[in-house]
C-alpha cells in the first residue's frame, strides 16, 4: 500500500492480493485502512472518491477481486465548523426568532463534499451574525426543511431553540402547508388525485430514492404527495389524442422526504422536465430543440417551493408566503404554452 499527497488530498493506493476471495470493498478497506472508520470509507466510496483503472466505485457492496490495483483519495479534513460568507439573499420575513427566504437556484443547503463553501448555512451565518441565540448550543441556523439544490423556493430557518423546535415539531406533525411547482412530462392520470407510498434508498443507486415495490413492506418511509393538474401543453406524437407532451402540476406534500416529488412524479409516468436523476432527458432534449436558444440556460428539474405556511413558532401568529415562479422555468412555460 502507498500514499501520495496532492494539494491537500491524500491518495491511498491498495493492492488486493492475488489470493484474495471476493469480498465487499469497504470491508476491504477497512481491514486495510486502521485510521478510517468503516462508516467513513462508505462514504468515501459514495461521494466517488475510490477508483480502479480511473473509473470510481460508488456502491461499498461492490466486490473486491484478486490482482485489481485501488485508487482511494481522501479530501484533506475541513473546519468542523462552516464559515461565515457574505452572500446576497432574498429575505421575505425576518424577526428575533425565525427568518424566511427564498432560496435560488444552484445553491446548496448545508456544507458537504464538493460544496464546503458558497451555501445557505454559510450566507446564514454572515447575514444573522449575533442574532444565533445558539441552536443546540452552537451558534449556527437551525435549519428545519430542505430543498434541493436546483430546486428554487421559500424556505423557513429558525434563529433560536425555542423557534427551531417550535417549526420542527410542526414539520413533524405535517401541518405545515407546502406547495411546489412542477413541470411534467406528459400529463397525470387521473389529472387530479394523491400519491402514497414508501420510499427508501434506492439499492442501484445509493444516491436516488426509490419507491418500496412491495406494499406489505415496512421497509422506508410512508411518502404523501397530493396534487392538482393546472395546465396542459401540445400533443404528444403518435399517441391517443388528449395525451399531452407536458403539464404544469402543482403538488401539495402531506409528508416531506428526500426527492418526494421528484420520485413520485416519475413513478406515475411524469417526471420533471430537466430531472437530471430521475427524468428522461431524450423527452426534454426534444422540447429544448424546438425552442432553440430560449431554453439553452434550463439545466435544472422543473420545480419550485411556491408556497409555505406555518403557524410562528413563537407568538402563535399564521404566516403564510408565496413566491413566484423563477424566470428560467416561466421561460420553459411560455415556450411549452406555444405547443
Amino acid at each position: 500500500m502507498n500514499e501520495k499527497e496532492n494539494n491537500g488530498v491524500t491518495s491511498q493506493i491498495i493492492d488486493a492480493p492475488d489470493d484474495l476471495r471476493p469480498t465487499r470493498i469497504d470491508r476491504f478497506l477497512s481491514d486495510r485502512l486502521d485510521d478510517l472508520s468503516r462508516s467513513r470509507l462508505k462514504a468515501l466510496i459514495e461521494d466517488g472518491h475510490l477508483t480502479l483503472d480511473g473509473v470510481p466505485i460508488t456502491d461499498p457492496s461492490a466486490k473486491a477481486r484478486a490482482g485489481n490495483q485501488y485508487v482511494l483519495e481522501i479530501p484533506a479534513p475541513r473546519a468542523a465548523s462552516p464559515e461565515a460568507q457574505y452572500i446576497p439573499l432574498n429575505i421575505l420575513y425576518e424577526d428575533a426568532h425565525l427568518i424566511v427566504l427564498e432560496k435560488e437556484v444552484g445553491m446548496t443547503v448545508h456544507p458537504a463534499v464538493g460544496n464546503w463553501s458558497g451555501t445557505l448555512v454559510n450566507a446564514l451565518l454572515h447575514h444573522c451574525a449575533g442574532s444565533l441565540s445558539g441552536i443546540g448550543g452552537v451558534e449556527r441556523p437551525g435549519i428545519v426543511h430542505r430543498l434541493d439544490k436546483d430546486t428554487s423556493g421559500v424556505m423557513v430557518v429558525a434563529k433560536t431553540d425555542a423557534a427551531h423546535q417550535g417549526l420542527s415539531d410542526q414539520f413533524a406533525a405535517h401541518t405545515v402547508e407546502r406547495a411546489y411547482s412542477a413541470v411534467v412530462r406528459g400529463g397525470p392520470r387521473p389529472k387530479n388525485g394523491r400519491i402514497e407510498t414508501r420510499l427508501a434508498r434506492s439499492q442501484h443507486d445509493r444516491k436516488k430514492q426509490a419507491v418500496v415495490k412491495n406494499p406489505m413492506s415496512t421497509h422506508g418511509r410512508n411518502a404523501i404527495t397530493n396534487y392538482e393538474t393546472l395546465r396542459t401543453f401540445g400533443q404528444e406524437p403518435n399517441a391517443p389524442a388528449g395525451s399531452p407532451m407536458a403539464a404544469l402540476v402543482e403538488c401539495r406534500l402531506q409528508t416531506g422526504r428526500t426527492h418526494q416529488i421528484r420520485v413520485h412524479m416519475a413513478h406515475i409516468g411524469c417526471p420533471l422536465l430537466g430531472d437530471p436523476v430521475y427524468g428522461k432527458q431524450r423527452t426534454f432534449r426534444r422540447i429544448a430543440n424546438k425552442a432553440g436558444e430560449k431554453l439553452e440556460d434550463f439545466n435544472r428539474q422543473a420545480l419550485h417551493a411556491a408556497i409555505l405556511g406555518f403557524k410562528h413558532p413563537v407568538t402563535g401568529e399564521a404566516l403564510r408566503f408565496e413566491t413566484p415562479i423563477p424566470k428560467d422555468m416561466q421561460r420553459l412555460i411560455d415556450f411549452l404554452d406555444q405547443l
